[in-house]
Formats: C-alpha cells, structure tokens, sequence
C-alpha cells in the first residue's frame, strides 16, 4: 500500500509541475532573468507550494504516526551550517544555469527530448560523486577517531 501511495504522490507531483509549466526551462530561466524578459508566474507556483506544505507540517507535526501507520520521520536538524548554505548555493546555481531542478526533470523526462536526459545524468554524476566524497570523509572520520 505504501508502494502504491507513493506512486500517487508522484504522480500528482508530476501532473502538477507539467500543468504550472514548471518543466519548461524557459519558465525557470524567465523567473530568474530580473534585468530583461521577468516572468512572476514561477513565485505564484512557488507561493502556493510553501503554503501547502505550512499547512502539511503543521498537520504532521500532531500526528505521531503517518497516515499508512508507518512513524512519523521529521527533520530535527535546526542549525545552518557551511554544508546547507554550499549545498543551496550550488543548487540554486544549477537550477539558474539549466532551468530544471530534480523534480521537474523527471517529469520533463516523460516528454523526451535530449536535455532532460542530459540534465538527469549529470545529475545521477554528481550524486555520485558526493556519495564517493562523503564515504570518503567519513572513512577518515573513523580512522582518525
């Protein structure tokens, strides 16, 4: 059931970010261009994005289990620390640079055409490679330990 909740959720997802024109990288790249061409609908999208999960938090938070029984898993981690902030910055550098962030190139991905592949494999390297560095690090975390 779990498996079968989780495609739905998917699924909707996907819907909802081809109906906002959210797998169009021109509408991201639009949003960003501030100087020239500015195109606000991506902060409508994005408003109503942040209010659903206000309200989806708020529900969790009172609950201690999920909705299929499972427990609740809720981010602890309060602090901003140099990881987040590096990580947000070179998120936000890609997602400028090439208009696509992870989920909205998996559902431009059902659409075809090269970019999306493109993006999502080089996407699938950098995964990568940060797995490869961070069990790196940690290696030498408990050698040195």
């Amino acid at each position: 059931m779990q498996l079968l909740m989780a495609l739905f959720a998917g699924l909707i997802f996907g819907l909802g970010l081809i109906v906002s024109g959210m797998t169009d990288p021109s509408k991201v790249t639009g949003f960003l261009d501030l100087a020239g061409a500015w195109d606000p609908s991506l902060a409508f999208v994005m408003g109503g994005a942040i209010g659903m999960g206000l309200i989806a938090s708020r529900l969790a938070r009172s609950r201690s289990k999920a909705l299929l029984g499972g427990p609740m898993q809720l981010p602890t981690a309060r602090q901003i620390d140099r990881r987040l902030v590096l990580g947000g910055l070179t998120f936000g550098v890609g997602w400028g640079l090439a208009g696509y962030c992870p989920g909205p190139v998996l559902a431009s991905l059902a659409t075809g055409g090269n970019k999306p592949m493109i993006f999502t494999l080089a996407m699938l390297v950098g995964m990568g490679i940060f797995e490869v560095l961070e069990r790196r690090a940690q290696s030498t975390a408990e050698k040195t330990a």
